[in-house]
């Protein structure tokens, strides 16, 4: 099992001198990676499920603040959970990607789309929230494309998105393209990371035995692709208090890597609680190569 720690801006507040903090104590203490979360804009009645988001949570751009943290880390790995992928354009999404891996020496490893689930989100960015689905798809096979493309340029031309020719430098790090996971709760979302993803990070309410039948949806539209099921990594939520029990049950369902959440509003209860979780599970921070 691996394990990795989520940081929200939302939270925890804009303030660079927390956020260097937390991410250079989250590497010390030996997890994988540090994701971060994404709103495009917020409005006054948006809900997610029961809940109503106070407009004011500052959610800060993922990609920007995960170049921040790049930049005060040397080891750790960069996630999103999610980036919100119908609402990026593709093409100036694959550069931005390409870049941040590159400059973060190939960290930009645990990119985790979804389609978001705010309507007025979706109207503020100019997208048709009923295709947004459609969109995300198309959007996934685009960054694909522009990844492996050479010099003499790639061509596409689909329901949302077209060109010819188009080259798209610099490559990620190591000239290959990056690991796209897919996250959300939805069946549509399973179906999409066993046809298109390198893996699932499912979210939301949802059942034990929802969370199987998803898990099994993902493999069989991995087998129906063509795709190799076993390839597929399984992302979940833990949380900062579980057990090595919790651990072991979800490693018996398949899940590869947890990422837990702090619980303290402050920096020294935030070290605290990841220094614990740490000495619980071992965690190693791994040598600089």
């Amino acid at each position: 099992m691996r394990f990795a720690i989520s940081y929200s801006t939302a939270h925890s507040g804009v303030d660079p001198d927390a956020i260097a903090a937390f991410a250079r104590h989250a590497e010390e203490c030996g997890f994988e990676a540090l994701y971060v979360p994404e709103h495009v804009a917020l409005y006054p009645g948006a809900k997610l499920g029961p809940w109503e988001i106070p407009p004011t949570l500052p959610f800060a751009d993922p990609l920007d603040t995960l170049t921040f943290v790049a930049a005060a880390t040397s080891r750790i790995l960069l996630g999103t959970g999610v980036l919100l992928l119908p609402y990026h354009h593709p093409v100036t999404l694959a550069k931005r990607l390409a870049t941040i891996d590159l400059l973060s020496r190939g960290r930009m490893r645990l990119l985790t789309v979804g389609v978001g689930a705010l309507p007025g989100e979706a109207r503020a960015v100019g997208v048709d929230f009923g295709t947004r689905g459609r969109r995300a798809d198309e959007a996934i096979d685009v960054l694909r494309l522009l990844w492996e493309g050479g010099e003499e340029g790639v061509s596409h031309a689909g329901e949302f998105f077209a060109f010819e020719n188009l080259c798209s430098f610099p490559k990620p790090s190591g000239g290959a393209g990056l690991p796209i996971h897919v996250g959300g709760s939805s069946l549509a979302a399973a179906r999409r990371a066993g046809q298109r993803g390198d893996g699932y990070f499912p979210g939301g309410a949802l059942t034990r035995a929802e969370r199987a039948a998803q898990w099994e949806l993902v493999r069989s539209s991995a087998a129906e692709a063509g795709r190799d099921p076993d390839a597929l990594e399984q992302t979940r939520w833990g949380t900062i208090d579980m057990t090595g029990e919790r651990v072991e049950e979800l490693a018996a369902q398949g899940v590869t890597r947890l990422v837990i959440s702090t619980s303290a509003p402050d920096v020294d209860g935030q070290r605290e609680e990841m220094s614990a979780f740490a000495r619980r599970f071992s965690l190693t921070a791994p040598a600089l190569t």
